[in-house]
């Protein structure tokens, strides 16, 4: 029931599937009892719970007392194997390497060990995609994938160990630069020279140039987030006249130093193709770029990406570009953790995506979040402890309410919360379905406020409507709690586009409007705080000049962030970042009226 197998295709991994989710209390338990057999030596395991007695005691016991934990517990015996201790302190199998997580949601980025085998699980994850898509779509193997994939450069701990993001880790194993090349799915029109390329502007560049020459075959749009294929796209509005030089005259531009970049390229711009710089060249010149995806790739099926949570945001960007004619297909559900599940419908409304996770890929376990149903951001403190009796198995949660996912792997996480607020939508056989909901972590709070994610996102989602009628698109936000003031206030950051990247000055009384009918959406304690406490000051929106928030991503990977894993921070705390924002600030509007507050 375990990943022994990588090569699940077609008819064959679907009935895998099947298997698992039908199976999926049994799996669970076994791969449990797997874990903890294999990591009885430990340290960490040796502190909470003695083992060697009858498998029934050892899960049994597993439960009751190992604790439910955060980073925070788990990160000193991460650094005493970083810094050249045995990994037996957390796991029986070597630690190969520290995965990376993004770092832009809280700050510094945490490291999570990683054993070889984990490999193995996430390639037998990945070969589960293109069996369910094919099902919906036909024909996906007539041509190629234009999927835009990025490297980061890696740093090593103390002993050695590289630490990378699990999407360099993946790109950079022998699973992918080995994965079978006779496979039509994997026809990628990215030289995996260009993927490799730890510049992330000459790798962007030449993905992009061989996407170009291969316009016509390209079924597939993608990248990993929404956020990096919009960055693709406003690259390309940059760079589409020097990118059509090159096709024109058969010469990569000598900006492109990269050696293994130039050799893929060059070889296949092997001849000049005028005709085709041609066609693109009049496509981009559009005054409009409304469905430029459609007429540069005039083939393409869908676009792939994760739009789930604060990737939302991006969605009309996305319709925009494609017209609404290309679905938006979101596969999957993972993280550096431990990769979790699929999405078995993946043609389904971006509302409407829901995860059924797969019981092989670790132990999952889940915390309450709530009754009846509902749930309250007052419940997601990541600092309180959580009992371990509260905690309920993934074959029992109920479909409709919420809960934080918990996680144990065989790398040396054991009940590990992994920040993720989730809703469960079903069942595919016995094992449940997820929906996104946010992260845990509180954004903002000036007094007994705590607004977290997807409070923010829905507060600005019905403000944002009110752009409509003046054709204008809000491509991007964040946040910041200014508290330099008494009373302290919440600081939107909004970008606001017209067609093709055009501003367009909006009346300040309709932003005024925005900032109060934002204010009406955020939860009764703030409105409280607002209204009669006066602790909170009105609402502000700072309108920021256009390409701000590239800037901002730039400011980001330049400190080590990965373009892969790159996600927009929905609150701002460094003091550099808030300078890039500041500085590129073209208008600031006050919520004029308190909101609404019934006792």
């Amino acid at each position: 029931m375990e990943c022994k197998r990588l090569e699940y295709k077609g008819e064959e991994a679907l009935k895998e599937i099947e298997k698992l989710t039908s199976n999926a209390d049994d799996v669970q338990y076994q791969i449990l009892l797997k874990i903890l057999t294999q990591n009885e030596g430990t340290e960490y395991l040796s502190k909470y719970m003695g083992l060697g007695r009858n498998t029934k005691d050892v899960v049994s016991e597993f439960k009751r007392l190992v604790p439910v934990i955060t980073y925070k517990d788990i990160r000193p015996y991460i650094l005493r194997i970083g810094n050249g201790e045995t990994s037996n302190l957390i796991t029986a199998r070597p630690v190969t390497e520290m995965l990376c997580s993004s770092g832009t949601s809280g700050g510094e980025p945490k490291l999570m060990p990683s054993i070889e085998e984990d490999l193995d699980r996430r390639t037998f994850f990945y070969n589960l995609i293109m069996p369910i898509l094919n099902q919906y779509v036909s024909g996906l193997d007539e041509g190629k994938a234009m999927f835009l994939y990025f490297v980061k450069s890696e740093m090593s701990t103390p002993c050695g160990l590289p630490a990378r993001t699990v999407l360099t880790s993946y790109y950079r194993s022998k699973h992918f630069k080995n994965r079978s090349r006779n496979d039509p799915y994997n026809d990628y029109t990215s030289p995996d020279q260009a993927i490799l390329c730890y510049d992330s502007n000459q790798s962007m560049y030449c993905q992009l140039l061989a996407g170009l020459i291969h316009r016509h075959q390209v079924l597939r749009l993608g990248a990993v987030f929404a956020s990096a294929f919009l960055r693709a796209i406003s690259f390309l509005e940059g760079n589409w006249h020097i990118l059509c030089r090159d096709i024109r005259t058969g010469q990569l531009d000598s900006t492109i130093t990269d050696a293994g970049c130039r050799s893929a390229l060059s070889d296949m711009l092997s001849s000049p193709k005028p005709n085709l710089a041609d066609e693109i060249e009049r496509i981009c010149r559009s005054p409009s770029w409304k469905g430029i995806l459609c007429r540069l790739w005039p083939r393409a099926k869908f676009i792939e990406a994760v739009i789930t949570g604060s990737m939302s945001q991006y969605i009309p960007s996305l319709e925009y570009y494609s017209e609404g004619k290309l679905p938006m297909v979101c596969t999957m559900y993972a993280s550096s953790e431990c990769y979790f599940g699929v999405n078995l419908k993946p043609l389904c409304k971006p509302a409407d995506v829901s995860f059924t996770l797969l019981p092989n890929m670790g132990f999952f376990e889940f915390i309450p979040l709530g009754e009846n149903g509902t749930w309250s951001s007052m419940e997601l403190d990541e600092d309180e402890e959580v009992s371990p009796n509260k905690l309920v198995d993934l074959a029992h949660v109920r479909v409709g309410c919420y809960y934080e996912l918990v996680v144990t792997t065989f790398a040396g996480l054991y009940r590990y919360r992994i920040g993720d607020v989730l809703q469960v939508t079903g069942f595919h056989n016995k094992a449940p379905q997820f929906r996104f909901i946010c992260r845990r972590n509180v954004l903002l709070s000036i007094d007994n406020d705590k607004t977290n994610e997807k409070d923010l996102h829905n507060s600005i989602s019905v403000a944002k409507k009110l752009l409509e009628p003046y054709n204008a698109l809000l491509v991007e936000y964040t946040s910041y709690a200014d508290t330099s003031t008494v009373p302290g206030h919440y600081v939107i950051y909004w970008e606001i586009t017209k067609d093709h990247g055009i501003s367009l000055p909006i009346d300040g009384n309709l932003l005024q409007e925005c900032c109060a009918v934002m204010e009406e959406e955020l939860d009764y304690i703030y409105r409280r705080c607002r209204t009669i406490d006066k602790s909170i000051g009105p609402l502000e929106i700072r309108v920021v000049a256009p390409g701000t928030f590239e800037s901002l991503m730039d400011l980001f990977i330049n400190q080590g962030a990965s373009i892969n894993q790159y996600k927009t921070p929905r609150c701002i705390k460094s003091k550099v970042a808030l300078k890039v924002l500041n500085s590129n600030v073209k208008g600031c509007y006050f919520s004029t009226r308190d909101p609404v507050w019934n006792a």
